[in-house]
């Protein structure tokens, strides 16, 4: 789930707990865990909501400062949209933040990456592709994916979607503009055979 910068902090200290989105269908289940802003959130509830139900409380719990500031909001969204109103908790830090920092490899944390990335390489329909990406992101830190998938022969959205399975490994980074490798990325390239 997105969020602007400026909720930053009220999904950190929990006042900000709920969501309201313009979807479809639904993008999110109960249950399931979401990243946003550096932070870990969990769904505790969803359903479709009247947009004339919400009240102010849950404007504020949202981050808005009243009801009909938020309903202002669902103006400029698809007109075939339906709200949906989200509620969620946040667990804490993101994950792969630490997972990403820890830049030091003993064997078994090598071995460990080093299956994962051939599991994911098996795994794929289009061959191996774990080590391109990762010498690919380390030539080329913050080129557009729309590039990068170029160079590797893929439609961006399978691109997009592989470096997010290296991100969650905490091998690669997101910037403003497309990736680089963290510093585990950066330590694992070092002393893997990146054949």
């Amino acid at each position: 789930m997105l969020f602007t910068k400026d909720a930053i902090s009220g999904l950190a200290d929990g006042s900000i707990t709920l969501t309201f989105r313009t979807w479809t269908k639904p993008q999110a289940k109960v249950g399931g865990r979401y990243r946003a802003c550096g932070l870990l959130l969990e769904v505790i509830a969803i359903g479709r909501v009247d947009p004339a139900s919400i009240n102010n409380t849950d404007a504020r719990r949202a981050g808005y400062p009243s009801a009909e500031v938020l309903r202002r909001s669902f103006e400029k969204q698809r007109h075939d949209s339906e709200v949906w109103r989200v509620e969620f908790r946040c667990l804490g830090a993101d994950d792969r933040i630490a997972r990403r920092n820890d830049a030091t490899l003993d064997p078994e944390k090598l071995a460990k990456l080093e299956a994962r990335l051939a599991r994911l390489d098996q795994a794929s329909s289009t061959g191996a592709w774990t080590r391109k990406t990762l010498r690919l992101i380390a030539a080329q830190p913050g080129d557009v994916s729309t590039t990068l998938a170029r160079r590797m022969k893929m439609e961006r959205p399978a691109f997009k979607l592989n470096v997010r399975k290296l991100k969650e490994l905490g091998l690669t980074e997101s910037l403003e503009v497309g990736y680089r490798l963290s510093p585990l990325g950066e330590a694992f390239v070092g002393v893997s055979k990146l054949a």
